[in-house]
């Protein structure tokens, strides 16, 4: 346990670093913002791409892992839902609430933290982990929160979600890196030098990024936010490790970094779309900055745990 917090320490260090930063405001809101759009669209984009372009398709897609991983996180999806509801929550709320519930970080900090931690073999992994949170469940927030405000769905609400998929950078890297690992091509030299450099930067600036984008967050709303942060934090991971480890019987090493990776805290994208759509911005503005702080000790057990 020890050994791990040790491991994991460094990377939560760096997030403090951005915090103090930015709440003594030397780096500034704007100075951060940029910070994250350089990371989100060149660095992360840059590593990635280097990931997916060596991965072995036949080796690391497994429907068994897409089934775990779906249906242990609409459980909770579920769960979080129904305790909104019955909370007196409306439903766009309720909507909200489930999203920030299973929506982890896993972009800026589960692929560099766990690729690191649990070994380059991790990445598989972790990218479609963060496949399904982009495609699917992301998607799923946009449909319903649409539908529940028009009553109605439209065809300009799909092609509004491809568009959006198609100018996500992650997205975009995933699937170009994963058609040019189909060709059976190594990279060349220089493509890969020039990725590997971009793409170390990739740790370290997105953990600065994540810290001094907290320093703007309020912890108000905090029993909703407290129960949010408990269900992502050890509902979303316990119900992944049931699903890969027992029900599905995923493979040991794939189900550790899928639990691992359910284990994250909540995504910053999450209040972006909250203060976008006018929903609950102060209940997932506080739960992510609680579920980041409480992280530093329930990503080490659950990585103790795990044994990996």
């Amino acid at each position: 346990m020890l050994a791990i917090l040790l491991k994991t320490l460094p990377f939560f260090a760096v997030i403090g670093l951005g915090y103090v930063s930015g709440r003594t405001r030397f780096f500034t809101p704007e100075a951060t913002a940029y910070l994250t759009k350089f990371v989100f669209y060149f660095a992360l984009s840059a590593m990635v791409f280097g990931f997916a372009a060596n991965l072995d398709l036949s080796k690391d897609f497994s429907w068994s892992f897409i089934a775990a991983y779906l249906s242990a996180t609409s459980m909770v999806w579920a769960i979080a839902f129904v305790v909104a509801r019955m909370r007196g929550a409306r439903a766009e709320e309720a909507v909200f609430e489930s999203h920030t519930a299973v929506t982890g970080n896993t972009g800026f900090l589960g692929i560099p933290m766990l690729a690191l931690l649990m070994g380059p073999a991790a990445a598989g992994p972790v990218l479609l982990v963060l496949a399904m949170d982009l495609a699917l469940f992301s998607s799923l927030l946009t449909l319903l929160i649409t539908g529940l405000r028009q009553g109605k769905m439209h065809l300009s609400v799909l092609r509004t979600l491809g568009l959006g998929l198609l100018k996500n950078p992650m997205i975009v890297s995933i699937v170009l890196g994963l058609a040019w690992g189909a060709t059976g091509w190594s990279l060349p030299r220089p493509m890969n030098e020039f990725l590997v450099l971009l793409g170390a930067a990739a740790t370290p600036c997105a953990l600065f990024a994540i810290g001094a984008s907290l320093a703007g967050n309020k912890a108000e709303r905090l029993g909703v936010a407290l129960w949010l942060s408990f269900a992502k934090l050890v509902l979303h991971p316990l119900a992944v490790a049931i699903a890969s480890m027992w029900l599905f019987q995923v493979d040991p090493f794939a189900a550790a970094v899928m639990t691992a990776a359910a284990a994250l805290p909540v995504a910053g994208n999450v209040f972006i779309l909250a203060q976008h759509y006018g929903v609950a911005p102060q209940r997932v503005s506080a739960s992510i900055l609680i579920s980041t702080l409480a992280s530093v000790l329930t990503v080490t057990c659950v990585i103790a745990w795990l044994g990996v």
